[in-house]
């Protein structure tokens, strides 16, 4: 479970909800699973994260393209680790 206020938690989990359900599942899965262990700077881009638009994201997570802000990218680089994690499971 994600770590965090439960508010934050919740607001988080509301922004996941996208236009493409491929998104959708990588980040609520993420939200759940990797989220809390990211430091703050990690949470924070997190959030930032999902700001971009679908087809920005798609682009990242599917491994396309890679995000100018560093802190974006590491934390796209841990939603594509634990996606890997989770289907090589």
């Amino acid at each position: 479970m994600a770590t965090g206020g439960a508010e934050e938690v919740r607001r988080l989990r509301w922004r996941c909800r996208r236009g493409m359900k491929e998104l959708e599942l990588l980040l609520g899965a993420f939200l759940e699973g990797g989220y809390g262990e990211l430091d703050e700077a990690g949470r924070a881009a997190f959030a930032r994260l999902l700001e971009h638009p679908d087809p920005v994201l798609a682009g990242w997570l599917l491994g396309q393209a890679v995000p100018m802000d560093g802190e974006i990218a590491r934390v796209v680089r841990a939603i594509r680790a634990a996606a890997a994690a989770r289907a090589g499971s």
